[in-house]
């Protein structure tokens, strides 16, 4: 996980979720895990059991009527889903820039939609849905190609 550029393909829930462990472990407080993906995709599947190698010990779901879950773990996880969100006026009454100094990591689902709003050393992750059963999973640090 150390490479710049990283591209997994998926061929079932259990590929994901070793995946996800794995990425998990990368993770330090103040990274901004950014997902890309359309509905279905498995956000918040890859989100669980990315959790669950943190020692999460709460019930990772996704926020999208909350908006944020703040997850127990080996350093605190804030969970976003910006799927209704659009524009910085949406964006800050969520509450979310007050995250950023939170000392946790954010997680944020639809992030397509608050893209330019983001930091630019975000951890971007794409999840593009190849069949039921197939994902292909692109993981990016930062601004590099």
């Amino acid at each position: 996980m150390n490479c710049a550029l990283q591209s997994f393909i998926s061929r079932s829930e259990k590929d994901t979720a070793d995946f996800a462990r794995e990425f998990a472990k990368t993770l330090r407080p103040g990274d901004i895990v950014a997902f890309f993906g359309g509905l279905g995709a498995g956000k918040t599947t890859f989100t669980r059991y990315m959790c669950e190698a943190l020692d999460c010990r709460d019930d990772v779901s996704s926020p999208t009527f909350a908006l944020v879950h703040c997850y127990r773990a080996k350093f605190p996880i804030y969970h976003f889903d910006m799927y209704r969100i659009n524009g910085f006026d949406n964006l800050y009454s969520t509450g979310f820039f007050d995250y950023l100094d939170a000392g946790g990591v954010l997680v944020i689902e639809w992030s397509e939609n608050v893209l330019e709003f983001l930091p630019k050393d975000m951890i971007r992750v794409d999840i593009k849905r190849i069949s039921d059963n197939e994902r292909e999973i692109t993981v990016k640090r930062g601004e590099e190609e």
